[in-house]
């Protein structure tokens, strides 16, 4: 009999870094993926970002559409309890021998929660990281917690599962899965991108990828209105910024990108460039501004900059590559200033990416494939 994974998507982002192994999965003849779609794929103000998925020539299984016009902190925690609704109903009609997930989206740990009631094993990807700025990091723990098997980037974070009483033997450090995402794209030509963007690449260029700080006792709203007044005194640069995700705050940000995009001719928005056309254009940029998991996790493997604004990504290790900066205007200027200084750039060509060097979604499939299932469920703490 096959073994029957059933997968979790409900953002661009984490689809990107799971990508390689639902398609080992999909075409292993012993495996069965079934794929639970939400969350602002299938939305067209983030996107429509479930059409990648279909590109890819993996299947729709399952759709859960979850976010309202209006997207706040009450329509969050609706949304999540559609997800755990609905998420209940598909796992007891599929029976799959184990749920796969990955970070610390909302949906994710509403998804996680109906794994847990229906005695259903969950194997989570990147735990035990700290972003100590948003509410993820609360729900990446808990997803640990509700989970049985642990695929980690650093020692660090397995040092962390392990801490949360989860046992050793269930913790795996295989690298990060950026890197691996990376290294499966077949990039375009600068000409490509500019056509897609639909603008030329300037002397000097940078990707802006900015989502809400969630714990900040600023709004989204002047969050990024610190960020833009930064931006708007950097005219010799071009800017292009990426789609916001769909958070509490988001529809306060995009719709002050895009009156800022619309009103200047060195910047332009997309919704979502999807993530061949994303890794595409930072190669063509001088590095990547905002608060994205991706300037840590990914960003350093191009050996390109990064200025990380805040206190979304705190606590997460990070290559010399990344320039920590204040939610400051001044802040942010003199970060971008840094990044066009000839020591820095000089520094650049040294960075490693603390996240591995590549080869963790083969290592995932191939343990996801052979573990022994049985008695995962039964699980007790383990102290220190």
């Amino acid at each position: 009999m096959k073994r029957r994974i059933c997968a979790v998507t409900g953002s661009r982002a984490e689809y990107g870094l799971l990508r390689n192994i639902l398609k080992l999965i999909e075409f292993d003849p012993t495996m069965d993926l079934k794929l639970i779609v939400t969350g602002s794929h299938l939305k067209d103000k983030f996107g429509s970002t479930y059409k990648e998925i279909l590109d890819d020539e993996l299947s729709v299984d399952f759709e859960i559409d979850i976010l309202s016009e209006v997207i706040d902190e009450q329509t969050t925690a609706i949304a999540m309890g559609k997800v755990q609704t609905e998420a209940a109903k598909i796992l007891k009609e599929i029976k799959p021998d184990l749920l796969l997930v990955i970070g610390d989206r909302y949906e994710i740990l509403s998804a996680v929660i109906s794994a847990l009631l229906c005695k259903i094993p969950v194997a989570h990807i990147h735990g035990g990281e700290v972003t100590s700025g948003a509410f993820d990091d609360s729900i990446r723990h808990a997803i640990t917690k509700m989970s049985h098997l642990h695929f980690v980037a650093t020692n660090k974070s397995k040092k962390r599962i392990i801490q949360l009483g989860e046992d050793p033997k269930n913790i795996f450090n295989y690298g990060g899965l950026g890197v691996d995402a990376i290294q499966n794209i077949l990039f375009k030509s600068k000409e490509e991108i500019q056509k897609i963007i639909g603008k030329p690449f300037g002397e000097k260029n940078i990707l802006v990828a900015y989502h809400p700080e969630t714990l900040s006792k600023k709004s989204a709203r002047e969050q990024i209105n610190i960020l833009l007044s930064a931006l708007e005194k950097k005219n010799e640069i071009n800017f292009i910024f990426t789609g916001v995700n769909a958070d509490p705050g988001s529809d306060e940000i995009s719709e002050e990108i895009k009156k800022f995009a619309e009103s200047r001719s060195n910047a332009v928005y997309h919704l979502s460039l999807g993530q061949k056309n994303y890794f595409s254009t930072l190669l063509h940029c001088d590095g990547i501004i905002g608060n994205s998991s991706s300037g840590i996790l990914e960003v350093p493997t191009f050996k390109k900059a990064t200025i990380n604004i805040g206190n979304r990504q705190l606590g997460r290790e990070m290559a010399e590559s990344v320039i920590n900066c204040k939610l400051e205007s001044s802040s942010i200027v003199r970060s971008i200033n840094k990044i066009y200084s000839k020591n820095f750039n000089q520094n650049l060509k040294k960075v490693s990416n603390p996240y591995g060097k590549g080869g963790a979604s083969l290592k995932i499939f191939e343990k996801l494939k052979k573990i022994d299932l049985n008695n995962l469920v039964l699980k007790s703490f383990h102290d220190l």
